[in-house]
């Protein structure tokens, strides 16, 4: 038997997930799968049709002009859905650049014993950020959004969100509160010990006005500098071993999700 049958992966474990993966995952999907297609069709059938002209040109029996149209349609259709796609791809990239920005500034929260997960990956969805300290565990939604100008800002009124003045439908709020429900429940069956994550909405880059006392009930909406404050301004909840045993039953739910 060769020596490259023996050969095999040091790595055991698959790695955690970065922050913005998901949204990276469909932009290059996006680019390099539907933009392309869609590029390359027109392109093959003006190719087609350049050659029937040449052969037309050269007395050859061809139809140059049923090849023509067909490029005609194809390239009015992949110039529609490119010029579509341009704002979906400007949209996936600001979410990705604030999922990106808002982990970063997770990050520093490890030095004071935070363990810090992205990305984490759920049945048809993904929570942007997990948070798990001695004050509790945090599911943490990220919404970065275009301002209008300088005075731009969301409010909170008994757990509704509004960007400036209108009202946010679908509510982030509600799905943090989702997310939080569906981490409360795989942590708990995975260590059997019970436990609750708080849901936490975060806007980089946008002033938050104060959460009425009916929206802190439900959870949080802040900007993403404010978090940390909030967070330590806690009580201890969690014993420090408490804090490894959801890290590493969390790590363990991601590693085997992909």
């Amino acid at each position: 038997m060769s020596d490259k049958a023996h050969r095999k992966s040091p790595l055991t474990d698959r790695p955690l997930r970065n922050p913005g993966q998901s949204l990276d995952e469909r932009l290059d999907a996006l680019l390099n799968d539907d933009a392309a297609i869609l590029a390359l069709i027109p392109l093959i059938l003006w190719l087609v049709a350049g050659l029937e002209w040449f052969a037309s040109w050269r007395g050859l029996p061809r139809m140059p002009i049923v090849y023509a149209a067909m490029a005609l349609i194809a390239s009015g259709y992949a110039g529609w859905r490119l010029w579509r796609m341009k704002e979906q791809i400007r949209t996936l990239k600001l979410g990705r650049d604030g999922e990106r920005a808002v982990g970063q500034f997770l990050e520093l929260m490890r030095e004071a014993g935070a363990k810090v997960f992205h990305d984490v990956i759920a049945d048809g969805f993904n929570v942007d950020h997990v948070v798990i300290a001695r004050q509790g565990v945090f599911v943490i939604e990220t919404k970065t959004w275009m301002k209008r100008g300088p005075k731009s800002q969301i409010t909170v009124r008994e757990g509704e969100l509004y960007k400036d003045g209108h009202r946010l439908d679908p509510n982030p709020l509600v799905q943090a509160i989702a997310e939080g429900k569906w981490l409360s429940r795989i942590l708990t069956e995975s260590t059997a010990k019970p436990m609750s994550a708080w849901p936490v909405v975060l806007f980089p880059g946008w002033f938050v006005q104060p959460m009425d006392d009916a929206t802190r009930q439900k959870g949080w909406v802040l900007s993403a500098r404010a978090f940390p404050g909030f967070m330590e301004k806690e009580p201890i909840r969690l014993e420090a071993s408490d804090v490894a045993l959801f890290a590493f039953h969390l790590s363990r739910i991601i590693r085997a999700a992909g």
